[in-house]
């Protein structure tokens, strides 16, 4: 799994970015203290850096300085400045990307990604930490897609999640309290009833592919694919 360092002093936008990293089955660690924060970074060992511009005492830029004496770890900006000579500073000073406030989640993810994956870190683990097959089928966390051939079907929010719970633990019975634990564990609420629903939509996206029986029921027991 990979570590997301996240340095943003605005404690909402901390624990949004938070949540948004865990439910993409990222491992977060979180700044709050912003005093030498080039050391923080150096003892996290994080593959990626998310770092505010504004920040008090030193500014993200400077800081993202500091962390290129002791560290090549990729460095995204997020930040509520949007002028050309913002960004320029940033890309001079070692960052790798440059993302404004507000970010669309679905972008900036992206862009995450796309960071990991080109860094010296990234490459084939990063490939096998967002793609997994099972049967012929591929769940991709990156796009939140199920997909067989040249067919595609996209998934919720939710059904992302109960479909990696399955994948990863391919061959083995999953109840339906683990899988329920697992959403609640990544702020995804819902009760039993409607995760029988998010069952039969994945079901009927699963049939799209041409998989009518994917996913198997064990009465009293759980799901098993």
């Amino acid at each position: 799994m990979y570590k997301i360092m996240v340095v943003e002093d605005e404690d909402q936008i901390r624990q949004e970015l938070k949540v948004m990293l865990e439910n993409a089955l990222y491992q977060v660690a979180l700044v709050t203290e912003f005093s030498d924060v080039a050391a923080q970074v150096a003892g996290a060992s994080p593959h990626l850096v998310l770092l505010d511009i504004s920040l008090p005492g030193e500014d993200g830029i400077t800081i993202c300085k500091n962390i290129r004496k002791i560290s090549d770890v990729p460095v995204i900006f997020l930040t509520s400045r949007n002028t050309a000579m913002d960004e320029l500073n940033g890309m001079t000073m070692g960052g790798d990307d440059y993302i404004t406030k507000p970010f669309c989640a679905p972008i900036l993810l992206a862009r995450i990604a796309a960071v990991v994956k080109r860094s010296e870190k990234g490459g084939g683990e990063q490939e096998e930490s967002v793609r997994f097959t099972v049967k012929g089928c591929t769940l991709n966390l990156l796009d939140s897609s199920l997909s067989c051939g040249d067919k595609t079907v996209e998934l919720t929010k939710n059904e992302l999640r109960i479909c990696h719970c399955l994948f990863v633990n391919e061959g083995r019975i999953v109840s339906r309290d683990e899988i329920m634990d697992d959403l609640w564990e990544n702020h995804l609420f819902i009760d039993d009833n409607t995760l029988s629903v998010h069952i039969n939509h994945i079901r009927a996206k699963l049939r799209e592919l041409g998989f009518s029986a994917f996913i198997g029921t064990k009465r009293g027991q759980g799901y098993l694919v």
